[in-house]
């Protein structure tokens, strides 16, 4: 009886230090991350943050860029950027025959975060990803000739009329 009794607090004692480890899994690097097992399909709710520097973006114009790097947020909160706001970025990955090359510094227009965003009408908007549309230096007129998926129309409060025309899609 006394091995049994021993043998059961060991492995009560175990399965405490596993869900121990489990909860400290599931909250390293401040994201909160579910167990699949939980109910929620094993989808991962991750902290949605500002576009600050070293985020991945990604490029969704033909100016030959697939992802970029944000070095800096121009003219915008401390925090990082939102939508519609201006980031400088480096080229991480590029098509050969882009116009854009990788390691090329470059300027783009924030179209898409993953941010949650609230609207004047009281609804909010959020994207799945992070997404850029390249422009020139002045940060006006875009390099490619074509956006691909949706795009906020708080794209022209901030004057970017000419990113909304040529989008597929205005969310």
């Amino acid at each position: 009886v006394l091995v049994c009794l021993s043998g059961c607090v060991t492995l009560c004692s175990a399965q405490i230090h596993s869900n121990e480890r489990e909860r400290k899994r599931r909250t390293e690097g401040g994201r909160r991350r579910l167990d699949p097992t939980s109910g929620n399909n094993g989808f991962s709710l991750q902290q949605r943050t500002f576009i600050q520097m070293r985020t991945i973006l990604k490029v969704v114009d033909n100016s030959g860029a697939k992802k970029v790097m944000c070095i800096q947020a121009l003219k915008a909160n401390k925090k990082g950027a939102r939508l519609g706001d201006t980031i400088v970025a480096s080229v991480k990955e590029a098509h050969p025959n882009g116009k854009v090359k990788k390691g090329q510094v470059v300027y783009g227009v924030v179209v898409r975060a993953a941010m949650q965003r609230g609207r004047c009408d009281g609804s909010e908007v959020k994207f799945d990803d992070n997404a850029v549309v390249l422009v020139d230096k002045q940060g006006r007129q875009p390099i490619g000739t074509r956006v691909f998926g949706p795009v906020p129309h708080e794209l022209r409060k901030k004057k970017h009329v000419k990113i909304l025309s040529l989008a597929e899609q205005i969310a």
